[in-house]
């Protein structure tokens, strides 16, 4: 993902630096002459030499300063080559990480040299190996400045251009301009708000150097070393490099170029944080039998009827939400970890589709497939989005009887899994009314019809915990798994049996607690094992045996939550217990927490926003009872809502 941003910033320099030499000294050229000079770099770069052959434009690249970029980004160095309007090819040494990108004519690849793993995306394949029928048609634009030249020449115009003090880079002298855009120039060309400034060889006004800065306290400086022209490189010379032991996967052309903007914009997504609740409650939308509501700023959607019915009203209520949570899933964070990994995430993901799909009620996926044509995304892209829970990870607990303040059973979740890809701004609290099975609400996400968070209208609660196992697919999905429950269990019990009788993957964790008897369980249940512990036992790995008490998490955010119990035994009450979820029981990756109160079906939701983790954010508070309470007020026709 930074990586991503570190491409952006390199080619860019790179460009700055390409184009015609400049014969003259730049000593006496005016502010607004050297950044025309540094524009016409650019445009040139696109073009043959003057003679009409072919050349290759190559520098290497350092990064100097990186303030606003995470820490690995700091001494970030690599090569940038570019040849006319269809080849561009940057190498990047991030820490002991080596990554290369390239894109030549109408190919795209990217190769991990330290994974022996590389993708190459090409038009003409089949985008889902569950619809070989849908052949990719992607094409590369040809490389260009996103400025026409005839418009170069008003450029100066519209930016605030300063001369400032002459520097060396390199014992290379060098003239200083910064370029501020003015506001019509940010509206008019949609150019970025901030401050270029740019180190120009003093003898040819070349761009030896580029800083970046805004008023988010981004300050990037990157040097270019050694700019130079040299003859065309052969044709094998921007093919991915294949060595013995590599594995080099073909896939989708637009599977790789989806995922480049979405890794983008994920690095400067700003969440707002929630003011204080009001108790506003308004009727945003309606679709058949289904409607949005927005309650103390957050999102309640409503969802009744058949699997068909549910999933058209979703599409509908929460179109843009699913489609943009749908993108950063599959393009974001999938296409992104493959490198990290060193396998490509969308074989794996529809081999585990393949595998999980014999196991899945039908109902779900009717219901996933008109969400989709909802929505105009490929059925196979909600199909493999829904996927996703089963890579959640996080802690839970119950605690009642002499433990809470009055008996009271609280029923706590903590998810800690990615925050920052973009689930939190497509969180959304679901009320679902299925034609078969028992009303109940979903804490979860724009387009996602299994739960890990979920309690249903007959008291039952559940949280679900990720461990490990990845790979072993052949049972049903967990967040699927979850909606069973909620969906048939009236009881702990009858819970508990679904749970130890249905077919399972993986590794996972699970506290469900009922309010009709104040009791909870914890779960630790793999393909072949399963393990109930009770309040008051203890554990291999969960030493800590309370009264009335549940804990379900890991290392030392386990020892933290029991001693935070211990310590408030008997007096926990509901802000008691919201605290016990604080750091660092939760870890920085926390996006959403949720306490239930089984017995008066009431829960308080939190969701992460960009200054907080979730369980140090606001909750809001919710009653299951009067949600499943018709509304008709204040309606407004059907419409797709954010």
């Amino acid at each position: 993902m930074n990586t991503r941003l570190l491409a952006t910033i390199i080619v860019l320099s790179g460009f700055l630096t390409i184009g015609r030499a400049q014969t003259n000294s730049s000593a006496a050229l005016t502010g607004p002459e050297l950044f025309t000079a540094a524009l016409q770099h650019v445009v040139s770069v696109f073009e043959p030499a003057a003679d009409g052959s072919a050349r290759t434009f190559t520098a290497g690249w350092k990064l100097d300063e990186a303030k606003g970029l995470p820490k690995a980004a700091a001494q970030a160095h690599g090569e940038l080559k570019i040849s006319g309007s269809n080849s561009i090819r940057a190498s990047f040494q991030v820490e002991k990480t080596e990554l290369t990108i390239a894109r030549h004519q109408n190919e795209l690849w990217i190769h991990v040299p330290a994974k022996q793993f590389g993708v190459v995306g090409k038009s003409g394949v089949p985008r889902f190996k569950t619809a070989p029928e849908k052949l990719d048609t992607s094409r590369l634009e040809p490389l260009k400045f996103p400025i026409a030249r005839e418009q170069l020449a008003l450029l100066p115009f519209l930016c605030d251009i300063k001369l400032l003090e002459e520097t060396q880079l390199d014992g290379i002298s060098c003239r200083v301009i910064s370029a501020r855009p003015k506001p019509e120039a940010v509206q008019a060309l949609k150019l970025p708000t901030g401050t270029l400034t740019l180190s120009l060889r003093a003898t040819d006004s070349m761009p030896l150097g580029l800083r970046w800065t805004n008023v988010g306290g981004t300050d990037v400086f990157v040097r270019l070393l050694n700019p130079q022209f040299i003859p065309g490189m052969e044709e094998g010379a921007w093919k991915i490099p294949v060595r013995e032991g590599d594995r080099i996967e073909t896939t989708a052309l637009s599977h790789l170029t989806r995922a480049i903007p979405v890794i983008l914009s994920s690095l400067n997504q700003q969440i707002p944080t929630l003011g204080p609740a009001t108790g506003e409650r308004k009727l945003l939308a309606v679709e058949g039998k289904g409607r949005l509501e927005l309650i103390d700023g957050t999102r309640v959607l409503h969802l009744e009827g058949s699997p068909e019915e549910m999933g058209f009203q979703q599409g509908v209520l929460l179109k843009k939400s699913v489609r943009d949570l749908v993108e950063r899933v599959l393009y974001g964070v999938g296409v992104g970890s493959s490198f990290e990994k060193g396998r490509w995430f969308f074989g794996e993901i529809e081999e585990a589709q393949r595998r999980i799909h014999p196991f899945i009620d039908p109902r779900y996926l009717r219901e996933m497939d008109s969400l989709a044509m909802a929505t105009k995304l490929d059925r196979e892209e909600v199909r493999l989005a829904n996927f996703f829970p089963e890579l959640f990870h996080c802690s839970g607990f119950a605690i009642s009887g002499d433990s809470t303040v009055s008996g009271t059973l609280y029923h706590g979740r903590i998810l800690d899994y990615l925050r920052g890809i973009g689930l939190e701004q497509n969180a959304v609290v679901m009320v679902f009314k299925p034609d078969q099975g028992h009303a109940w609400v979903n804490v979860g996400y724009a387009g996602f019809v299994g739960s890990v968070t979920a309690m249903n209208e007959k008291k039952v609660a559940i949280g679900e915990m990720g461990g490990r196992g990845e790979g072993n697919w052949d049972g049903k999905p967990m967040a699927q798994l979850v909606r069973e429950v909620m969906e048939k269990a009236g009881t702990l019990e009858e819970a508990v049996d679904i749970m130890k009788n249905s077919p399972r993957t993986c590794e996972y964790y699970y506290v469900i607690s009922d309010g009709k008897t104040k009791r909870a369980v914890g779960i630790a249940a793999t393909p072949t094992t399963f393990e109930t512990i009770w309040p008051g036992q203890s554990h291999a790995r969960l030493p800590h045996a309370l009264k009335d008490v549940v804990l379900m998490s890991a290392g030392d955010r386990y020892e933290t939550l029991a001693k935070r119990v211990k310590e408030s035994y008997g007096k926990l009450d509901t802000t008691g217990a919201r605290d016990l979820m604080k750091s660092p029981v939760c870890m920085g990756s926390n996006i959403h927490s949720v306490l239930f109160a089984p017995e008066t079906l009431e829960f308080w939701v939190a969701n992460a926003d960009s200054k907080n983790v979730a369980s140090h954010a606001r909750y809001t508070h919710y009653n299951l009872a009067e949600l499943l309470k018709p509304t008709t007020a204040g309606a407004t026709p059907s419409a797709s809502q954010p």
